[in-house]
């Protein structure tokens, strides 16, 4: 019998495309990582929310199943020197209740770059291209402003549907202090950072209407694609 991608991994490839035609290089990293990486780094301190047991999978040493990919910011800024464009595609782990858009396993892809006088404007713009590369040249793209303690503005992206905007992404400036903990003068250097759900994403461009189904192994579902 043959077999074929799952949808996860098609579209999970089909993201990874369109950032290296941008020239973003691909990264990968630990799934358990240290509280400095995962938290800490990103200035998301101790009375921070996602830090509660109930929010994150820890582990009895002190190291926790990553909440994000974000977590490989400052980790892949060790072994580089800027100008960087960088995209982080993996797995994620959240304590959290299952329903039709949540689930404990899910992937995610952050992306960042730092150059000299990167700006906002920037980030919009490699946005906006991804959206169309992926939804087609027709999308609207809409802009919130938004908070997230690892980038300062921060903002969040939807996108125009028939049934209304749904969003899909947040992002932001990357917060001076991160710039720091990278070992780089945030005088001298700017970047800007995006977090994008891929499952969810996943779900909106092939018209899947339960995240569970993804990880069900289902060949009814499975052989839909």
């Amino acid at each position: 019998m043959r077999g074929h991608l799952h949808p996860l991994t098609q579209f999970i490839r089909k993201t990874v495309k369109v950032f290296e035609k941008l020239g973003f290089e691909i990264v990968e990293g630990p799934e358990i990582e240290t509280e400095w990486y995962n938290f800490d780094s990103l200035r998301m301190f101790a009375d921070h929310p996602a830090r509660d047991v109930q929010d994150t999978f820890w582990l009895k040493d002190g190291r926790l199943l990553r909440t994000h990919t974000t977590s490989l910011q400052v980790r892949t800024m060790e072994k580089r020197k800027p100008p960087v464009r960088i995209l982080v595609p993996g797995r994620c782990f959240r304590h959290e209740a299952t329903d039709a858009s949540h689930e404990t396993n899910f992937y995610q892809v952050d992306g960042f770059a730092i150059e000299r006088s990167i700006r906002m404007s920037d980030l919009i713009g490699t946005l906006d291209y991804f959206v169309k590369e992926i939804f087609g040249k027709d999308i609207k793209i809409r802009i919130r402003p938004s908070y997230f303690p690892f980038v300062e503005p921060g903002m969040e992206m939807d996108i125009g549907l028939k049934r209304g905007w749904e969003e899909i992404l947040g992002a932001g400036m990357i917060h001076p202090d991160v710039l720091k903990n990278m070992g780089l003068d945030p005088k001298k250097w700017s970047g800007f950072a995006f977090g994008i759900g891929l499952d969810r994403l996943m779900m909106l461009y092939f018209g899947v209407l339960d995240i569970r189904l993804s990880y069900s192994g289902d060949l009814k579902f499975l052989k839909q694609f």
